[in-house]
């Protein structure tokens, strides 16, 4: 195969696995549903926790998660043999770009999804998995704080391509996660304005224990 269609047909297919709407599908089968129409309106994992269950809400993440692992390791491995003339590092943060966008963006969507977030740990997970491990921690412990997931999520997109850096992580890769968390937190706009008003609905993961002290 050329390589430059090589290039051009890796870019399509992570950009189509990405476009798989996994929220929408499974909304449409617990609850018959349409996951745009509902709660938050957004197509992502949080959305269906809300408006359809923990069930599918896990299964949304986990398949979400899938596909970004999925673009940059399958499909990168697959047609970087053809000659792609791209260091790998850089083909894979482009081909990571394209799931994520294809997940935000979806062709099945008529161009709109979810906001990212999971896509983007799938990736993470295979190219900077030390650099996804503290802004795990952070995500949790912003989310048990708060119990706002966007604000976990933004303060973990923001603290992660400075954690790449820090870990130095290969130059190509630093630069696509910190397009793909710029994207992510921009997509999180209308979540930042309800915060800054005090309406962001809350989502509670944990059971905090209240300590009741008698005297």
């Amino acid at each position: 195969m050329n390589p430059v269609l090589a290039l051009a047909l890796s870019v399509v297919l992570a950009y189509i696995m990405g476009s798989f709407p996994t929220s929408y599908v499974l909304a449409r089968i617990f609850k018959g549903i349409d996951i745009r129409q509902v709660g938050s309106k957004n197509a992502g994992a949080t959305n269906v926790l809300r408006s359809v269950g923990k069930l599918p809400a896990l299964v949304t993440l986990i398949v979400d998660i899938l596909k970004g692992v999925a673009a940059v390791t399958i499909v990168a491995n697959y047609f970087y043999k053809f000659n792609i003339d791209l260091q790998y590092d850089a083909y894979r943060g482009i081909l990571a770009l394209a799931v994520v966008c294809g997940h935000i963006w979806s062709v099945f969507l008529k161009f709109k999804g979810g906001k990212g977030v999971a896509t983007t740990i799938g990736v993470a997970i295979v190219l900077t998995p030390f650099a996804l491990i503290p802004s795990a921690i952070v995500w949790l412990l912003v989310l048990y704080i708060t119990n706002f997931v966007s604000l976990a999520s933004i303060m973990a997109l923001l603290l992660f391509p400075a954690i790449a850096c820090i870990l130095k992580y290969p130059l190509y890769i630093i630069l696509s996660s910190v397009v793909i968390c710029s994207i992510s937190i921009y997509k999180h706009r209308d979540n930042i304005n309800r915060l800054v008003r005090g309406q962001e609905n809350e989502t509670r993961l944990f059971k905090k224990k209240m300590n009741i002290l008698v005297i």
